[in-house]
């Protein structure tokens, strides 16, 4: 096991990555601070190993929630759910709530581990590549609205993140490429190093190979855990995270909750970011090339749906977190291994993007 910190004072907390943690008691019970806990999962995952985490909890008295597995499912009447089973087992504010599942679970679970009685304590155990390396790390928590991914949330940290490489092994092809996708992500906007590793490394990760999941899991999770230290509430450098993310988020909205995974959306608009970053003069061809050949061999998808055009698309990016007075705002590349700040889009170049790429 490995363990690294997220350094946030005194809301500082570890991050536990290896083999078979999901049966380790001892970290279970070190961070939870009373006898009443709530296990929050979904179908799919809870089947999987919901009963080797109630066996660490024996000495508990424990509820569990399992709700439906999907991004369609991650709003405000499917968090109710929970409030319901808090309220109606008189939960206090010392309960402690455990997120087992991909993100989509952990951000709801954060959420209302948020809004309870105002906060009570809560652990993330993240079930997905994309949990382990991306969301369950920095305390976003959150719900989607029809007219906007992750637009109702907080931030909200948790006690800690167990992270088990073995729970890995019943994911399926798909959502461990959408995984791979936040992965590649942290190569591009800070380290070029690990960018470069990937590309050689790519096959091995797509084969579930231990020693290069484990390695791209921890650099990811460092790279993760030095931004939130430095920039909790995203006013500066956490901003970064969200390259590929404003494209993303319109792509889930347009096309619909669940039709496309968070990591694919990513990737498209991590492609479609790339693309931009070419058009300002900042990444020349061969960087666009690199980077959508990455992509490319994870099987993710690279062009936006047919069915989102540039006018649609500029409608549903208006509704995002980063922008001010108006102004939609992206996280460009000046090169690979360095990102911008969220700036102000040239409308027209963005246009050209949006219609062209792909097409050209």
């Amino acid at each position: 096991m490995k363990t690294l910190q997220v350094a946030l004072g005194n809301r500082s907390y570890p991050i536990y990555i290896g083999s078979g943690l999901l049966g380790c008691a001892e970290i279970y019970t070190q961070h939870i601070q009373s006898k009443q806990v709530i296990v929050i999962s979904n179908e799919t995952i809870a089947p999987l190993y919901l009963d080797k985490v109630l066996n660490n909890l024996q000495a508990f008295s424990v509820k569990t929630v399992i709700l439906p597995d999907g991004e369609q499912f991650k709003t405000l009447e499917y968090l109710s759910q929970i409030f319901d089973t808090l309220l109606i087992s008189k939960f206090s504010r010392n309960a402690t709530l455990i997120a087992l599942g991909g993100g989509v679970i952990g951000d709801m679970g954060g959420f209302a581990a948020a809004c309870y009685q105002r906060g009570i304590a809560f652990l993330q155990i993240p079930t997905t590549l994309l949990a382990q390396v991306d969301s369950s790390v920095g305390g976003k928590t959150g719900v989607n609205h029809p007219l906007g991914k992750n637009m109702i949330g907080a931030f909200y940290q948790p006690r800690c993140v167990i992270a088990d490489s073995d729970v890995l092994d019943t994911l399926d092809n798909r959502q461990l490429a959408a995984g791979l996708a936040e992965v590649i992500k942290y190569g591009l906007i800070r380290d070029a190093a690990f960018f470069a590793w990937l590309e050689q490394n790519i096959d091995a990760l797509l084969a579930r190979d231990k020693t290069a999941l484990a390695y791209a899991i921890e650099q990811s999770c460092i790279n993760k855990a030095e931004i939130v230290a430095i920039d909790e509430t995203e006013t500066g450098l956490r901003a970064t995270l969200n390259l590929g993310h404003t494209f993303g988020h319109a792509i889930e909205t347009g096309a619909g909750y669940g039709t496309y995974l968070h990591g694919e959306a990513v990737a498209i608009g991590t492609c479609l970011a790339a693309d931009l970053s070419r058009r300002k003069g900042w990444l020349n061809e061969a960087d666009v090339s690199r980077i959508t050949s990455l992509f490319r061999k994870c099987n993710l998808p690279i062009h936006p749906p047919e069915q989102i055009d540039s006018d649609r698309f500029v409608e549903l990016m208006s509704v995002d977190k980063k922008n001010v007075d108006g102004q939609i705002r992206l996280i460009l590349l000046t090169k690979i291994g360095e990102a911008t700040l969220p700036i102000d889009v040239d409308r027209h170049l963005l246009e050209q993007t949006l219609k062209s790429y792909g097409k050209e």
